[in-house]
């Protein structure tokens, strides 16, 4: 579930954790699938020693740059989440990777459904040069958007999602992006004229800095739902106009909002306000 927003909170609170600096004493790994292309006695035996110099984000990654040249890439897919911890703190059975950090400090990783991945390597391009622009950056125009979508013929909800046409988007904030944008989820990229598309570049840009203003979007009290390093909810529920808002009437026309399937993800749209 986590997206841009929720990662980048994520970021900016190791770094305010002054995680940067530390030293990677040691590692443990308790489900052997979190670390990828890789054995975790090799991974543990790879990581100690070695001190964290930067981190930051690159679509839905965290990438902490380390010493002696090598990256260690975090996905947290649909649960995952980071926690710093004392020693002294019980494990929890949803704590699958504990590093131990030199400052008598754990970094521990949770993910109840198992689905995140650690990448340890030399190179982090290979996995990085596949994402598509960074929709905050100075660079990502709507011109850009335009290149970007014009010459794809699929469903603007599948295309959006796709993180080699742009990064960072998931299915929170496509919704909230469309229907800003007045935009149904089952036009195509190809069709878009410039209107639209500088549209949906004003949109994507304004509910992704929402959803950063607000510290990302927690939905629910589950333990898949999204928290942040000091397990604070996010505050960006509240702001949503249209993802989970089903039967509730749009914000724009009273309209009661629609939950549909489109590329086998839930969406939700307004029937009034986004029309094919």
């Amino acid at each position: 579930m986590p997206e841009l927003p929720e990662v980048q909170t994520l970021v900016d609170d190791l770094n305010d954790a002054e995680v940067c600096g530390a030293v990677i004493k040691s590692a443990r790994v308790f489900w052997h699938k979190t670390i990828a292309d890789m054995e975790p006695r090799a991974f543990c035996h790879l990581i100690a020693g070695k001190q964290v110099i930067t981190i930051y984000r690159r679509a839905k990654y965290i990438i902490f740059d380390l010493t002696d040249g090598w990256h260690l890439l975090i996905h947290l897919r649909m649960s995952g989440h980071l926690q710093i911890a004392s020693p002294e703190s019980p494990r929890t059975k949803h704590q699958h990777v504990i590093l131990e950090l030199n400052d008598l400090r754990q970094l521990r990783f949770t993910d109840p459904r198992k689905f995140g991945r650690f990448f340890m390597v030399s190179d982090a391009l290979p996995i990085l040069s596949r994402l598509g622009p960074e929709p905050l950056d100075k660079q990502f125009t709507a011109h850009l958007l335009g290149l970007q979508l014009l010459p794809r013929r699929r469903m603007l909800k599948p295309l959006l999602l796709d993180q080699t046409v742009i990064a960072g988007l998931g299915n929170i904030y496509v919704d909230e992006a469309l229907w800003q944008a007045r935009l149904h989820p089952h036009n195509l990229g190809s069709e878009l004229n410039m209107t639209q598309i500088r549209s949906l570049h004003r949109a994507i840009r304004k509910v992704l800095r929402l959803g950063l203003h607000n510290k990302g979007t927690t939905l629910g009290r589950g333990q898949t739902t999204f928290y942040s390093l000091g397990e604070r909810q996010g505050r960006n529920r509240n702001h949503l106009k249209v993802f989970r808002r089903t039967g509730l009437p749009c914000m724009r026309c009273r309209t009661p909002i629609e939950r549909l399937i489109v590329g086998q993800r839930s969406t939700h749209i307004c029937p009034r306000c986004q029309t094919v």
